[in-house]
C-alpha cells in the first residue's frame, strides 16, 4: 500500500474514534448504570460518572495531541505511525461501539483506552521530540 493512500484512511479512523468518544459522552448514563450494581446510591453513580468523564477528557486531550502532530507534518507521512494509528483507531471504534451499544461495563473502557488512545499519543510525542527537539526529519 503506497503512503498517500493510508493518510486519508488514518484520518478518517482518528475522526471515527472521535465521533464515537463524543457519543459516549452524551449517552454515558447507560454506561455508568452498567458498572454499578442493581441497587446503587447517587454517590456511587456520581462516582462512576466522575470517572468516565475523566477518561473521556483526558481521551479528548491525546486526540488533539495527535492531531496536533497528524496536521503539524511530524507524523502525516510517517508510516510506522500511521499503520500504528490506522489499526487502534479502527479498533477503537470498533470496541466503543460495542461499548455503546451493548453497556460493557467501564473497566473495559480503561483498557481501550490504553490500548487506543494511549498508545498512538505517546508514540507521537515521541515524534515530536525527534522531530523538533533533536531536529531529525518528520520521516
Amino acid at each position: 500500500m503506497r503512503m498517500e493512500c493510508l493518510v486519508p484512511a488514518r484520518f478518517l479512523t482518528i475522526i471515527a474514534h472521535l465521533v464515537i468518544v463524543i457519543t459516549i459522552f452524551w449517552s454515558r448514563d447507560n454506561n455508568v448504570k452498567a458498572c454499578l450494581p442493581l441497587e446503587f446510591t447517587q454517590e456511587q453513580y456520581d462516582t462512576e460518572d466522575r470517572k468516565l468523564v475523566v477518561a473521556l477528557s483526558v481521551t479528548l486531550g491525546l486526540f488533539a495531541v495527535e492531531l496536533a502532530g497528524f496536521f503539524s507534518g511530524v507524523s502525516m507521512f510517517n508510516s510506522s505511525q500511521g499503520l500504528l494509528s490506522l489499526a487502534v483507531h479502527c479498533s477503537a471504534s470498533v470496541s466503543l461501539s460495542f461499548f455503546v451499544f451493548e453497556k460493557w461495563e467501564c473497566w473495559t473502557y480503561w483498557v481501550i483506552f490504553a490500548t487506543c488512545s494511549v498508545l498512538p499519543a505517546f508514540v507521537e510525542i515521541l515524534l515530536f521530540i525527534a522531530v523538533f527537539g533533536l531536529k531529525k526529519k518528520p520521516l
